[in-house]
């Protein structure tokens, strides 16, 4: 199994190789292009099952023998057709034990672009992929040993998902999500599951999908119960969110803190860290346009912070280092890459993958940095969702620099929710797992918040001093899963 203790790293430096997720941009970590154009992805072979779009029908392989190899466990891969020209992938895997009554939970890589495939291989899925990217290995700490996990990739585009790539805002990603979800829903071999309890887990640019999928899929809940629409609700009861960026203004001073004084070096000289404090606080500089974006602004000016803010702070202050494992210089090459195995034809024509496979989409990628949805704080939507008795748990790992915990910790404290003054009150309590030290916790009403030691931006990924890899968030997601706190072991 792929695992690696906390001196190893995640992720070469940002040219979308092996494990990069966020496209380097004019030489700007999460830049912005110049051109922006809409594209398509199309499928470039064809496999044994009917690949012809048809909107509302879902196309599925079951029991391909790929990845879970669990005796008995159920699993099937295909696609939700949305329209003629926009095709989602899923690959669904049941819960090892108990998967009659086990929950439903869906999984969303960030990006914007990436393909939730990163997940399923090198975190949380039922396998992982081995060093030499040639296979997988059984991952016993998979999130489906006591849950049915549904790994998405969208919007439509990204990774084995095809069509024309429009999607350009968490909130048009959210209707074509809950459209797919209507139509899985529908399938006699899935309708089973529309009952069942069910979770949005994500991570990275999870912190806008997670909080505007869950705050849209309530109202659509509303509104079918009002009459307004038809459907079939859906039974929400956790949102998981893994090093998510939510609401920049509070987010980005977590740069500046982060690369000085974070847990392992620091990542630049004192003279950069100040040119980018000035970059923050100047009249007109990130802070400012921030607030102008989230105050009424335009698609152009939160395009341009998002441009201004990731060029003078977020992209210089990574140094050398790895932006998402910051122990090691760049580059590295944990996890291995997945581009081989699920670019191999014994593996697609199986599952019945019908486009060529990518980590990130850039056209989606684009067209997201077009709008600058980035800078837009997806906040309110986040303290609707705690509010209304969603259990919600954030969780990142302290060795991540792109989305570090610093920012996760501020964005936390200026949440304004029903247990804000409750969890300001708390005290960090350890997050032991069988004894070991993992991390630390706070936990108020139905929200918590946890900090991993030792784990960079794919926080199942890692392990730590005496943790296995992958068990600190295994505990984690079992608890909250269960509807209970979070707690030591």
């Amino acid at each position: 199994m792929l695992v690696r203790s906390a001196l190893i790293a995640i992720f070469a430096l940002p040219t979308l190789i092996n494990g990069r997720q966020i496209p380097l941009v004019g030489g700007v970590i999460g830049g912005v292009p110049s051109l922006h154009t809409n594209a398509s992805k199309t499928p470039n072979f064809s496999v044994s099952i009917d690949d012809t779009p048809t909107p509302g029908v879902l196309r599925v392989v079951e029991n391909s023998g790929v990845c879970e190899t669990t005796p008995g466990v159920y699993q099937a891969s295909g696609y939700g057709d949305l329209a003629e020209d926009k095709s989602i992938w899923f690959w669904f895997f049941a819960a090892r034990n108990n998967p009659d009554t086990a929950p439903l939970i869906t999984w969303f890589n960030g990006g914007p672009g990436s393909s939730s495939m990163i997940g399923l291989f090198q975190e949380l899925g039922p396998c992982r992929i081995n060093n030499e990217s040639t296979g997988v290995d059984l991952n016993p700490t998979s999130w489906n040993n006591d849950a049915n996990v549904l790994f998405i990739d969208q919007p439509v585009g990204v990774g084995f998902s095809f069509g024309t790539a429009t999607i350009g805002t968490s909130l048009l990603a959210a209707a074509d999500v809950w459209q797919f979800l209507q139509i899985w829903f529908a399938d006699s071999r899935f309708s089973k599951y529309a009952s069942r309890e069910f979770g949005i887990w994500t991570e990275s640019y999870g912190g806008h999908y997670g909080p505007t999928f869950a705050a849209y899929f309530l109202r659509q809940n509303a509104a079918i119960q009002s009459g307004t629409i038809a459907g079939v609700p859906i039974n929400l009861k956790v949102l998981g969110i893994g090093n998510g960026i939510t609401d920049p203004v509070s987010q980005y001073p977590g740069y500046m803190e982060y690369a000085q004084s974070n847990p392992y070096h620091p990542l630049v000289d004192p003279l950069v860290i100040a040119s980018a404090e000035r970059a923050w606080s100047r009249r007109g500089g990130c802070k400012d346009q921030i607030t102008a974006c989230n105050d009424r602004g335009t698609d152009p000016d939160c395009s341009g912070a998002q441009e201004y803010c990731n060029r003078k702070i977020l992209s210089p202050l990574a140094g050398e280092w790895d932006v998402y494992y910051v122990p090691v210089a760049n580059p590295d090459p944990y996890p291995p890459s997945l581009d081989t195995y699920l670019t191999d034809p014994a593996v697609t024509l199986k599952i019945g993958a019908e486009s060529t496979w990518q980590k990130t989409n850039q056209d989606v990628y684009d067209n997201f940095a077009a709008t600058g949805d980035w800078m837009r704080s997806t906040q309110p939507d986040l303290e609707t969702v705690i509010n209304a008795g969603v259990r919600t748990v954030i969780y990142d790992g302290d060795a991540d620099y792109i989305v570090n915990y610093m920012g996760v910790e501020a964005m936390v404290a200026s949440l304004q929710t029903q247990f804000s003054s409750l969890f300001a009150n708390q005290s960090f309590a350890n997050f032991t797992v069988n004894g070991a030290l993992a991390g630390l916790y706070k936990n108020a009403g139905t929200f918590s918040y946890l900090r991993v030691f030792g784990a960079g931006h794919e926080v199942p990924a890692y392990s730590w001093r005496g943790v296995p890899g992958g068990a600190a968030a295994l505990q984690m997601f079992t608890q909250i899963m269960s509807g209970d706190q979070l707690s030591g072991t």
